[in-house]
């Protein structure tokens, strides 16, 4: 008996063209893409997308209920800018989930997946001793969601990725406050040690190091780096 002979047909994709650019503007902003102040207009997006404006214009809403954009009064989104007391408060919520992910994933990351953190980890070393900012804040969403993604706890991770949309704009503000040299960064990252301490599947370890790597990041920036003054906007 013979196989039957396909029609050289390409597979569907199941996800829904409005889903598809929503997940994109998602990944773009918890990745930095996007920086505190820009303007995001649903036209130009959805030329970028080679997509309808329809579907840009159902994600820029969903963002902005999430508090990841903002409405303008001429109909477009803006990137919100950050004070120094919206930073804090996002990291202190980072820190909490964060370190819960990683302890929790570190008991179920395998082998597989634990190669992947390895390439995610070597990529971000790269990136920082690179000097290129856009680079290595993918390199570092990729790293650490490589990371979360095996917790065990979607909700948890909803709310992971809802705060990263918040506050991964404002990241590239690294780029400003190591005087040129983005590799001094590694010194306050600690991402290989999260690394060593999940394939010694050590949950402790690791959870203290990615919290070290946020509270460490959250401290530096909020010592050096330009926030929005909401005081004096006013």
């Amino acid at each position: 008996m013979t196989d039957k002979p396909g029609f050289g047909l390409s597979s569907i994709d199941a996800v829904p063209l409005h889903e598809r650019v929503y997940l994109e503007l998602v990944k773009a902003l918890m990745s930095g893409h996007f920086a505190p102040g820009q303007k995001l207009t649903s036209r130009k997006l959805a030329a970028e997308l080679g997509t309808s404006d329809m579907p840009v214009r159902s994600a820029l809403s969903r963002l902005q209920s999430l508090r990841a954009l903002s409405a303008l009064p001429n109909g477009s989104m803006e990137v919100p800018l950050m004070t120094a007391e919206r930073f804090r408060q996002l990291m202190e919520a980072r820190i909490v989930l964060e370190g819960a992910a990683t302890e929790a994933a570190a008991g179920l990351i395998n082998g597989n997946n634990l190669r992947t953190v390895r390439r995610n980890s070597s990529d971000l070393t790269d990136a920082a001793r690179a000097g290129d900012i856009g680079l290595y804040l993918r390199s570092n969403y990729e790293f650490k969601f490589s990371i979360y993604r095996h917790c065990g706890n979607d909700q948890m991770i909803f709310l992971i990725e809802t705060l990263w949309m918040q506050v991964g704009p404002f990241l590239r503000s690294y780029a400003g406050v190591f005087e040129g040299a983005l590799l001094g960064i590694l010194e306050i990252d600690y991402h290989e040690d999260a690394l060593a301490a999940l394939e010694a599947k050590d949950a402790a370890r690791a959870r203290d190091a990615i919290v070290r790597d946020l509270r460490e990041g959250a401290a530096h920036l909020l010592g050096k780096a330009r926030f929005h003054d909401a005081s004096a906007a006013a």
